[in-house]
């Protein structure tokens, strides 16, 4: 099955910037396809990951965090019925953070940031390595998304619901919205 690749903390306020095309590119041998500007890739080519791992940090022109998963595992996303209780409307967002390890602390869960008052950022539910979530389009989500590594303990990267879809269509599974 496919590898599906997360690189952490690039592209983002103009800081260890790159152009995820150009990436794709360089690496057309392992039938590579990217997925948006925050640095999420398919790899459709049979290899392993320290193979991918090595070609990636050897392209990019800083060091990145880079997460791999199996293909099957970000699929196995979409059966998932982790945002059934929260609305759909323009102003929420739902998330998947990718743990880079096992965690080290498990929070209680679901939680919502700050713990008290309008919530901001609610953490919903972690199935091994993901994590579920919604957020509010506010400017003081950011620093609660900066938290999530912190509750646990491990680099976490995040993607928009929207991307996970995308990359289900890319490894051709029926999306859901």
């Amino acid at each position: 099955m496919a590898l599906v690749v997360f690189l952490r903390g690039v592209n983002v306020g103009g800081h260890r910037t790159f152009r995820p095309t150009t990436l794709a590119e360089q690496l057309t041998h392992l039938d590579v396809v990217n997925i948006g500007a925050a640095g999420t890739f398919v790899v459709r080519r049979p290899v392993t990951r320290a193979q991918v791992r090595a070609e990636v940090a050897r392209r990019l022109p800083f060091d990145a965090e880079i997460v791999i998963c199996e293909g099957r595992e970000v699929v196995g996303l979409l059966s998932r019925n982790c945002f059934a209780d929260q609305p759909v409307r323009p102003d929420i967002v739902r998330f998947v953070s990718i743990l880079s390890e096992r965690p080290r602390s498990v929070p209680s869960m679901p939680m919502s940031l700050p713990p008290t008052g309008t919530w901001l950022l609610k953490i919903l539910a972690r199935e091994g390595r993901f994590v579920f979530g919604v957020y509010r389009r506010h400017m003081k989500v950011v620093g609660y998304l900066g938290k999530v590594d912190q509750l646990f303990g491990v680099p976490v990267t995040t993607r928009n619901w929207n991307t996970i879809n995308a990359i289900a269509k890319v490894l051709d599974v029926a999306a859901t919205d």
